[in-house]
């Protein structure tokens, strides 16, 4: 591990002002990625930046037909909110299967979106309710958020704050996850909304998470697993690695879209 600052602000001024003046700053939110990677020296921060103290952070509150979660609660309280089960039973649903009991107990929601994890349960949770990343400087919708592997639309200084989730008319997420890691090797979530069905898919994408359109548009007319069962989905622009080959994951996409339905019906 190489050396570095290690700052514990208590608001988010203090945050947002090392953040600004540090050569090459990190934030730290659970340290569920950003510690191994430093462990490995894969990075060399100047500063870390631990948003631990900021308590206005934390937290899920029922608005007028949405929650709004701060973007350092912990999976754990995501998955055990009696609030998050009334409202968003997926969302509860998606959280309880993160990684294991240690990760779920360390791992923050604002962290998993910023770090955009190619396999990460999160992303397709945002981007499948059609969330909306609310930023110390902005709000920005999740089809715009996810850019890339590992790559989002925030700026080197800007910080997520909380993920306001609309509230579905019914929508679920099922995984095929990776037996060692729980990372999803396939990722489905399937929301119908007031006025639109989104399909959105993690584990798969060589660009990270999608939305799956051809499977939406056959859900808006019909919301059944037999309205999706025949769809093929191209394996060309799928990962293709040792834990499952590209034409493995797209039948996995299949099989996961149908579940996903079944579960919200």
């Amino acid at each position: 591990m190489y050396n570095f600052q290690y700052h514990r602000p208590k608001n988010l001024e203090e945050a947002s002002q090392i953040l600004d003046v540090g050569d090459d700053p990190k934030l730290v939110a659970g340290g569920m990625t950003i510690i191994p990677t430093l462990k490995q020296r894969l990075a060399q921060p100047s500063d870390l930046i631990d948003l631990a103290d900021i308590n206005n952070l934390v937290g899920i509150n029922l608005q007028y037909q949405s929650l709004e979660i701060g973007s350092m609660t912990r999976h754990c309280d995501v998955a055990k909110s009696e609030i998050v089960r009334e409202i968003i039973p997926a969302l509860s649903s998606l959280a309880s299967h993160i990684g294991d009991s240690q990760v779920r107990h360390r791992g923050t929601i604002g962290g998993s979106l910023a770090n955009n994890d190619p396999a990460a349960d999160y992303p397709a949770g945002a981007l499948g309710l059609g969330a909306t990343i609310i930023t110390d400087k902005r709000e920005i919708l999740a089809d715009d958020f996810f850019v890339g592997l590992f790559e989002t639309a925030l700026e080197d200084n800007e910080i997520i704050t909380a993920v306001r989730f609309p509230k579905p008319k019914r929508a679920a997420y099922t995984k095929f996850p990776n037996p060692a890691s729980r990372y999803a090797i396939i990722g489905v979530m399937v929301a119908e909304t007031n006025n639109q069905v989104r399909v959105a898919v993690t584990g798969a994408g060589d660009d990270g998470v999608f939305r799956e359109e051809k499977m939406e548009a056959a859900l808006s007319t019909n919301f059944t697993s037999d309205a999706i069962a025949d769809i093929s989905i191209d394996d060309e622009t799928l990962l293709s690695d040792i834990h499952a080959s590209s034409e493995y994951r797209a039948h996995l996409i299949n099989v996961m879209a149908q579940r996903a339905v079944d579960k919200a019906t």
